[in-house]
Parts: structure tokens; C-alpha cells; sequence
């Protein structure tokens, strides 16, 4: 019996997933303890471009459960629009790209605030072999993401958790009916953002997942009236 091969075995994106993988490892730990003892010294929260600044050398990528499930998402859902908020080194923009890769087509227009961030994804991607089916922008996501080329049909948030609300918000007039929204990291989720999603009145199914730390998975039931 042969063993089915996917886009996740190509050995370029294996070795750039493994290496963003180990640059986390390495760096990610003190990066994120000396951004929270910083922060913890500011008078007021940190926004997010300073947030970025204080993170801007953590890779913060996605858990390889959430990668996984990403790319059997779109290899089910054939989606010719994907849009990912938080892209960081670009690990689950790899794994959405991937499967475009693999079902023959399809986008994944990423948007990420740190222009260095931004920069070190694109590289991954083409070092990855998966330029083509990817579109990084950089910049405030609530500008960059208020323009797309077409309907939503899956929707990442993995970026600033305040602003998972607003972007959402932003492109639920694009977001197709039966359009699939990801929410990574659980457990940092504004609650405002659940109550949003898990409404009756709101328009989504949603629910928890136990992928990585958690990830709450919403379909949308009806478009905005």
C-alpha cells in the first residue's frame, strides 16, 4: 500500500517550518519575558506597533497541530481566498500555501505589522518554494485588510488578540456563508471576541478545539444582511 505524499512532505517546506521552529525554540522565551517586563514597567498596556517592536524578534509560530489542521481545512474546502491577520515568520502562512499549492490554486494574502516580520516571512515562503500562492502586507491589518480581491472563504487570526474583534469585524461583510474562521490561542482570547462568535444572533457556529493551546473554529451561517 502506498503511502499518500502532501505538500507538508515537500523536504524546502519541512526544513523551513523546522528552522522557524528552532528559531522559536531559541529566541522566543527570553524574547517574550523581557516584552512582558518591559511592558509591565509602561503605565498603560502596550499598543500594538509597540507590541510588535517588543516582539519583533520572536518567530511565534503556529503549533504544528494547528498547522496540520489548517492545511486539511483547505485541502477540504478548496477555498480560492484565504486571509491570515498575524503572520509573524510566515509558519502557518507555509501551511496554507501549501495546500493551495497541492489543490492547484488558490491565495493567501497574510498581513503582518513589523515591516522585519513582513520581510523574513516572504523569505521563508520563496525559500519554501511557495511564493506564488502567498501575499504579504505590511502594515495596520485594519488598512490592509480593507481591501481584497474577492470573498473571504477561510479567515486565520493569529496576530494582536485586542484586535481580533476589529479585524473580524472589518471583513465579515466579505466573508462568505460557510466561510471558516480560526482563532489561535485560546486561552489569550479577549472575551468579547467569544461572546462576538458564539452569539445566536451574530451569525457564526463556533466552538473550542483542543489544538495547540486551544483555538476556537467558527463557520459563518449567513453573510451580513
Amino acid at each position: 500500500m502506498t503511502t499518500a505524499t502532501t505538500g507538508l512532505d515537500d523536504e524546502r517546506v519541512g526544513a523551513v517550518l523546522d528552522e522557524i521552529a528552532r528559531t522559536a525554540e531559541r529566541n522566543d522565551p527570553d524574547v517574550m519575558k523581557r516584552a512582558y517586563a518591559t511592558a509591565a514597567d509602561w503605565p498603560q498596556p502596550p499598543t500594538a506597533q509597540e507590541a510588535a517592536e517588543l516582539c519583533a524578534q520572536a518567530a511565534l509560530p503556529v503549533h504544528p497541530q494547528v498547522g496540520t489542521f489548517l492545511y486539511q481545512l483547505i485541502r477540504s474546502l478548496r477555498p480560492a481566498l484565504v486571509v491570515e491577520f498575524g503572520t509573524s515568520f510566515g509558519a502557518s502562512t507555509i501551511y496554507a500555501a501549501a495546500a493551495l499549492r497541492d489543490n492547484g490554486g488558490g491565495r493567501i494574502i497574510g498581513s503582518e505589522l513589523h515591516p522585519g516580520k513582513a520581510d523574513r516571512a516572504r523569505s521563508h515562503l520563496e525559500r519554501a518554494g511557495l511564493a506564488a500562492y502567498a501575499e504579504i502586507r505590511t502594515g495596520d491589518a485594519r488598512e490592509q485588510l480593507a481591501t481584497l480581491p474577492g470573498p473571504v472563504d477561510l479567515l486565520l487570526l493569529d496576530g494582536w488578540k485586542e484586535l481580533y474583534l476589529p479585524v473580524l469585524k472589518l471583513l465579515e461583510p466579505a466573508l462568505r456563508t460557510g466561510g471558516l474562521v480560526v482563532s489561535d490561542n485560546l486561552p489569550m482570547l479577549p472575551p468579547e471576541f467569544t461572546d462576538h462568535v458564539r452569539a445566536a444572533g451574530n451569525g457564526y457556529l463556533s466552538q473550542q478545539l483542543p489544538l495547540g493551546d486551544g483555538i476556537e473554529f467558527s463557520v459563518r451561517l449567513q453573510e451580513e444582511a
